[in-house]
């Protein structure tokens, strides 16, 4: 892991009326790392990757990406470069089978640059490639279930579709948004090592989550927001030591958990 940042965030603001999402949030991710973005519920986690990604604007501050400023890019260019998200809410194709949610992005200019996957040469059939990336991501390559209706499918499988579509694009980020959330434990048992596994194919990822637990098992540093604010950063065990992040948490099933 490069200890470079690949991705830096620099006093973010975002207010909607009155309600002030964000103030002056600043933080760095290094290349090959999976950073946690952790706080209760309304705290900006998710308008923070909004505005990482371009999905909505941000009133100041600056994201660079490798350096390049990003900060009031559409949201297709930032993907174009490399930075991609999941939804906390997942947004496939629902009238389309899993498998063809990913030609899309697999028509991509991006996808289309990268040649084929996972050993170069032509793209070829990206129907076979679609498979390939959802048996990656944990679909079972020799049944039914690629060719499901994305509509059909359990709330585990589209947690992974949502991944399969990111890695479509050949990142080099993936935003996660709640990916362990509406998951069971066996569910979230065998995501744990899929997210490890992206991360040893050089992927960086910046989750944020609400099961602390199981994601102070793949990050080794986190921040913590709260109305908005950065309250604190660095090691889970150090960060969840902090009395002011155990006041925002008091009384929270997730930290009674986690510690």
């Amino acid at each position: 892991m490069s200890f470079e940042p690949v991705l830096q965030v620099k006093n973010v603001n975002k207010a909607f009326g009155g309600v002030q999402a964000l103030k002056d949030v600043s933080f760095d991710v290094h290349e090959g790392e999976i950073f946690g973005i952790i706080g209760p519920n309304g705290s900006g986690k998710t308008t923070l990757i909004n505005c990482i990604t371009g999905f909505i604007k941000m009133d100041s501050g600056k994201v660079t990406f490798r350096g390049r400023d990003i900060s009031r890019q559409a949201p297709h260019k930032i993907a174009a470069m490399g930075v991609t998200r999941t939804f906390q809410i997942m947004r496939p194709y629902y009238t389309l089978p899993a498998y063809k949610n990913l030609i899309i992005p697999l028509f991509s200019p991006r996808a289309r640059k990268a040649g084929g996957w996972r050993g170069g040469g032509k793209l070829g059939d990206r129907g076979t490639v679609s498979i390939d990336i959802l048996e990656e991501i944990g679909f079972e390559r020799d049944s039914f279930v690629p060719y499901k209706l994305a509509s059909t499918l359990p709330t585990g499988y589209l947690k992974r579709l949502e991944l399969a579509r990111c890695l479509a694009l050949r990142p080099e980020i993936i935003l996660c948004d709640e990916v362990f959330s509406g998951l069971s434990m066996s569910e979230i048992a065998s995501m744990v090592p899929l997210i490890e596994r992206l991360q040893m194919d050089g992927i960086t990822l910046i989750m944020i989550e609400h099961r602390l637990r199981e994601l102070f098992r793949v990050s080794k540093r986190v921040m913590v927001l709260n109305f908005g604010e950065k309250l604190s950063e660095g090691i889970p065990e150090e960060v969840m030591a902090d009395e002011e992040v155990k006041r925002a948490y008091l009384g929270s099933e997730e930290v009674e958990e986690s510690v």
